[in-house]
């Protein structure tokens, strides 16, 4: 089992417009509500790829029904920390010249009772897991040590994957060994502390994960596809070209084929393949909708890894 843990779900709201104007009036063409969360998209991501996933996380109780339906229908388990109050809502406006701004909501406050109660679960259930993925932001009440305290209570074996900001980052490499990071190009100039401008500079700068002790860096670099490196070996897979509909939840997608890939045993070159796939074909549906497995294998027998 795949196990996915949500400190922070969101209902994102994807309102596409002809263009954003500040400070002027502005007319919606179209809005889409969608009810996730950085890891439960990746336990459905994982879902439709045929393998079993399990989500737990904090859940709050005027729109937790919906949160469950949907998880429901996508067949993913689930067992939350249920608190008082709304979800976050998130609004992603995109206008017609693709460009794409984002309004996060910080949500309600979480009591340390209730993260206590997260640490307990967790200790749970990654009993009968073999890989964990933790990402996402935190709510309000809940410091970057949350990731340290939650991951340190998994079982060694499990292999832990992580996709989160750099503090949290921190807190969670400090807390075990980290079996994958999976940042974006923002958040590896962030964590490094230095501009990358080339694919050389992209690897140095994910060595940095790597010396603190993350055993591989899963590289988001968008249209331009991934780069997977353990430090020692290297692989760079290019996206194919699509028509781009939402960049919203691509890298969660990556880390579902990512979890699966793992599952299923495959090579370096193989699994950052998929994940390449999985968020290309993320990126041809609207709004938060996450990708579709025809198209997942459409994209994944047009693409291919070479090392660097």
């Amino acid at each position: 089992m795949i196990l996915t843990i949500c400190p922070n779900p969101s209902i994102d709201c994807t309102i596409e417009m002809d263009s954003l104007n500040v400070g002027m009036l502005n007319r919606i063409d179209s809005k889409v509500e969608t009810y996730s969360g950085k890891a439960l998209n990746v336990a459905m991501g994982i879902a439709r790829l045929g393998e079993k996933s399990f989500s737990t996380g904090f859940m709050f109780s005027n729109h937790s029904k919906m949160f469950e339906h949907v998880l429901d229908k996508e067949g993913v388990g689930h067992k939350f920390v249920y608190n008082n109050g709304n979800a976050r809502t998130n609004y992603k406006i995109i206008d017609k010249r693709s460009m794409l701004t984002e309004i996060n909501d910080r949500g309600e406050t979480v009591s340390r009772e209730k993260q206590q109660e997260l640490i307990e679960i967790v200790k749970e259930l990654s009993n009968d897991c073999d890989i964990a993925v933790m990402s996402g932001s935190l709510p309000k009440g809940v410091d970057a040590g949350f990731y340290g305290e939650v991951l340190s209570v998994i079982p060694g074996r499990v292999k832990v994957i992580v996709d989160t900001e750099k503090n949290n980052m921190l807190s969670a490499i400090g807390s075990r060994e980290i079996f994958m990071a999976k940042p974006n190009l923002r958040e590896l100039e962030s964590f490094a502390g230095e501009s990358v401008v080339d694919i050389k500079d992209m690897v140095k700068a994910c060595r940095k994960y790597i010396d603190k002790g993350v055993q591989n860096v899963l590289l988001s670099l968008g249209a331009d596809g991934a780069i997977l490196t353990d430090g020692t070996e290297s692989y760079f897979c290019k996206s194919a070209s699509v028509a781009v509909n939402s960049t919203v939840g691509a890298g969660d997608c990556m880390v579902a084929a990512a979890c699966v890939g793992l599952n299923k045993g495959v090579p370096m070159h193989e699994l950052l393949k998929m994940s390449v796939a999985a968020g290309t074909a993320a990126v041809t549906t609207s709004g938060t909708n996450l990708f579709y497995y025809d198209k997942y294998k459409e994209i994944y027998s047009k693409i291919f890894s070479q090392k660097i």
